[in-house]
């Protein structure tokens, strides 16, 4: 028994471990408000509300075309889970999340594993997603 209360504690510590990381509670509250809305929007196939999480310099950078948005239109996302949260060297989020994608046309469900990089801008003080939107095709 007190192996499982153990191994429960030490799982909770290592899941708020980025949260942790993030400094000031102010900035560890707004990653965790950003983080949620970001994740209600892609939940929800809301990928235009996802584009406004993404960093302004990269989106720009990287603007999504009329077929990468036909491509979102296609599929629709059944889950979304968080698996692992660490801070690189530079001071930024990393963040592995584990995507269920299902095709609306074949209605085939596949795991896409995606790395979504936050960074904080202390002038505006919110966390920006720096890395875009996943890649759901892997390049393809």
């Amino acid at each position: 028994m007190r192996a499982i209360i153990t191994t429960v504690v030490l799982l909770g510590l290592a899941m708020l471990s980025g949260v942790v990381n993030a400094g000031s509670r102010a900035q560890a509250r707004a990653l965790e408000t950003t983080q949620a809305a970001y994740t209600a929007a892609v939940r929800w196939n809301d990928f235009d509300a996802a584009q406004g999480f993404v960093e302004p310099a990269y989106a720009q950078a990287h603007p999504l075309s009329d077929l990468e948005r036909s491509r979102y239109e296609q599929i629709q996302i059944s889950g979304y889970r968080e698996v692992r949260v660490g801070q690189d060297p530079n001071g930024d989020l990393r963040r592995e999340v584990e995507l269920r994608v299902i095709n609306r046309n074949t209605q085939a469900e596949r795991l896409v594993r995606g790395i979504e990089i936050w960074r904080w801008n202390p002038e505006q003080k919110r966390w920006w997603l720096a890395s875009g939107l996943p890649d759901l095709w892997k390049g393809q």
